[in-house]
């Protein structure tokens, strides 16, 4: 039962840091490898994982820095290869579909730390 509390905690961080939280300057930025914008947004999934599992384990802020090291790659990339493509969300099918592809590899993040979690 406890996983099934830390992936439904885990999935409303994203929601919650992905979406709300993410302002221009992070979105904006993503693409450009080290810029303080990117790492801000992994940072916020980093706090955010790490709540997620403070309640569970001493070792909770190695959840978050693996959290957000995948995630900040991940986002990278995607801005990257919508760039190189050209591919826009009011122009090429293929942005949506490298953006489901973005959040799929989220969602198997989290499935992979819980799954580690548990072992």
């Amino acid at each position: 039962m406890t996983e099934l509390i830390i992936i439904g905690l885990l999935f409303t961080k994203h929601f919650i840091v992905d979406f709300p939280l993410q302002q221009r300057y992070q979105y904006s930025n993503k693409g450009t490898y080290g810029h303080p914008g990117g790492l801000l947004h992994a940072w916020l999934h980093l706090v955010g994982t790490w709540l997620c599992f403070a309640f569970f384990t001493k070792y909770a802020i190695i959840y978050g820095l693996v959290d957000a090291v995948l995630h900040y790659h991940i986002d990278w990339a995607k801005m990257n290869i919508n760039k190189k493509m050209g591919w826009g969300p009011t122009t090429h099918e293929e942005f949506w579909y490298l953006t489901g592809f973005d959040q799929f590899l989220h969602a198997l993040t989290y499935i992979g730390l819980v799954a580690y979690f548990v072992s």
